[in-house]
């Protein structure tokens, strides 16, 4: 992962972006600590999930389809809880 600092990745946005989305990930520093990292919109959908509904994920589950699943409820005591 390439790092920029603030000040030249703010001059070089452009890089940075055309960076991120052909080599990976870019970093950058403000005052010499990480504080942010440029991704491509491809990466970032792929890490966040964009795109899919709930129903979409849990039919790539691999119990999709299957009817024998049964979940039992705990019967024990609840706790008392005091106010």
């Amino acid at each position: 992962m390439q790092t920029w600092q603030m000040q030249a990745a703010k001059a070089h946005i452009s890089e940075v972006v055309k960076r991120a989305q052909s080599q990976g990930p870019q970093e950058i520093t403000l005052h010499g600590r990480p504080v942010a990292v440029v991704i491509s919109r491809e990466t970032y959908d792929r890490l966040s999930g964009a795109g899919d509904s709930l129903v979409e994920f849990m039919r790539r589950s691999p119990l999709h389809g299957q009817d024998d699943i049964e979940f039992e409820r705990d019967r024990s005591d609840t706790r008392e809880v005091e106010f």
